[in-house]
């Protein structure tokens, strides 16, 4: 799928296909009903989900709403716009609904990296979507604080991470009453995604 991209948003990259196939894998022949994408970017992994399963349906949740006019023009163009909803705020606030699958390419480089990156990311990219707090790892307490109020018993989350943040995203999701349920390498053979749902 060919993405529309903006300064107020990350350029899709083969990590966050490294998601979207984990998540179709999970589901396999039974897709789940309802999806939501906690910062939502360019709407390129739930868009993509809602095009391999025609019948789900989605909300698209990003606290930036240059970003999420970006998500809507691309569901629009690649038809998923009439399956979707756009939500604009802070993906850690509450919210009523519970949906079988959950996913997030959360913002996750520490703080003191971001200066480091490469100038295309540095000067180019929504800081924003970047910045992870001090140790890069804010928006996941953040996120294993919600998860549990936002995924049915027979849902399941799955999170994009840094290269070397299993281990303490693991800890954080555990710490919060979720069970970690298996941790999917990329391409390169990083550590890439966090696949997480509620005890049984």
């Amino acid at each position: 799928l060919d993405f529309e991209v903006s300064p107020a948003v990350l350029i899709p990259r083969p990590d966050s296909e490294t998601l979207v196939e984990a998540a179709l894998k999970e589901f396999g022949a039974t897709p789940p009903a309802r999806i939501i994408d906690l910062g939502t970017g360019s709407g390129c992994l739930i868009i993509s989900l809602l095009t391999e399963w025609r019948d789900a349906t989605g909300v698209a949740v990003d606290i930036s709403p240059a970003a999420l006019d970006v998500a809507r023009r691309n569901a629009d163009r690649l038809g998923t716009a009439a399956r979707m909803t756009f939500d604009c705020r802070d993906f850690a606030a509450t919210c009523t609904e519970r949906f079988e699958l959950v996913v997030s390419n959360p913002p996750y480089i520490a703080d003191g990296v971001i200066k480091t990156l490469e100038p295309d990311v540095r000067a180019f990219e929504p800081v924003l979507a970047l910045s992870g707090g001090a140790d890069g790892l804010e928006a996941y307490r953040q996120l294993a604080r919600t998860l549990p109020g936002l995924l049915l018993p027979q849902g399941s989350a799955f999170l994009e991470i840094g290269f070397d943040q299993a281990e303490s995203v693991t800890r954080i999701l555990e710490n919060q009453g979720l069970r970690v349920i298996r941790i999917v390498k990329d391409l390169a053979g990083h550590d890439r995604v966090v696949a997480a749902n509620l005890p049984a």
